[in-house]
């Protein structure tokens, strides 16, 4: 089975840190990643400056970025004025984000969920008309850091809603690292049974406590073939309390690749990475295979 990997450190890894890196140093990530064979990269976001610093320089890195033949660049997208900032960057795909619960939507992008949505519906519309891929994730579908648990059904009405607005592509976001294989089940069975397999269901997990790796197995086993991981396992969500811990793309490129899967990513290359972001970031990152080595040990 093939399993596509979208390396998510250049947007979601840098967000949260406090140290901003130069355009420079994004470049070199991105650079690094599509040398380790990753054909989807979320490279930037364009949310407002001033509310995420950490990705300002949205436009000059995606002026610099390695073209190569079969690699796409994603934006993360909040709204209208963010896709009309990604339309004239060279951006393949868009990736625009619903908060499922009302305050963390409120928090990150002063609307309640049901705006936010409809401003969503407005920006696929407007991506898909431009040739864009276009993702729509649902952050906080596994818990909110505000309201606590987030009712399935609620989940799954608004990725049904997003299918029929035309959404390529759905992504389901723990953003604070909550959830466990049970929901990521019956998320998955969920959005089957209301939407239909047309639209492939993508998960981006966090491993705040330890549940990601396990959640990206039970995704695998419920017919998921997209899972979004970060370099070195860095990340959080600056608007949400305590939501660190991407899971690391080392450590699932090898629980997926010792259990018979294929993801495209040369691991050996890929490995030295997390020491450059730990270099740049001025910490060691969470990953754990740089530190521990490929088994069985390579030549």
């Amino acid at each position: 089975m093939d399993v596509t990997i979208v390396e998510v450190s250049p947007r979601d890894g840098l967000q949260n840190e406090s140290t901003l890196l130069p355009t420079e140093a994004k470049v070199e990530l991105i650079t690094r990643l599509v040398s380790a064979g990753f054909r989807r990269i979320e490279a930037v976001s364009f949310a407002h400056p001033k509310l995420v610093p950490a990705m300002a320089d949205a436009e000059a890195v995606m002026q610099k970025v390695p073209r190569e033949k079969g690699v796409s660049y994603a934006g993360l997208i909040l709204n209208r004025r963010g896709l009309d900032r990604a339309l004239d960057t060279g951006v393949d795909e868009i990736n625009v984000v619903v908060g499922v619960s009302d305050t963390f939507s409120r928090r990150n992008q002063n609307v309640g969920t049901d705006e936010a949505f409809g401003a969503a519906v407005d920006v696929i519309d407007a991506a898909r008309s431009r040739g864009l891929f276009t993702t729509l994730t649902l952050s906080t579908a596994f818990g909110c850091p505000f309201e606590g648990e987030v009712a399935a059904a609620r989940v799954i009405e608004l990725a049904a809603a997003g299918v029929r607005a035309g959404a390529q592509e759905i992504a389901l976001g723990d953003t604070i690292g909550v959830g466990v294989p049970t929901q990521v089940r019956a998320l998955a069975d969920g959005f089957r049974a209301a939407a239909g397999d047309d639209v492939p269901l993508r998960f981006h997990f966090h491993n705040t406590r330890n549940t990601g790796y396990a959640n990206a197995v039970a995704a695998i086993e419920a017919g998921s073939s997209v899972l979004d991981a970060s370099a070195g396992g860095v990340g959080g969500c600056p608007f949400a309390p305590a939501a660190t811990g991407n899971i690391a793309t080392e450590d699932l490129v090898y629980l997926l690749e010792r259990m018979g899967m294929h993801t495209g990513v040369d691991l050996p290359a890929l490995l030295p990475t997390a020491g450059f972001l730990s270099e740049q970031l001025g910490h060691e990152v969470p990953a754990l295979l740089p530190r521990a080595g490929i088994f069985p040990p390579t030549a």
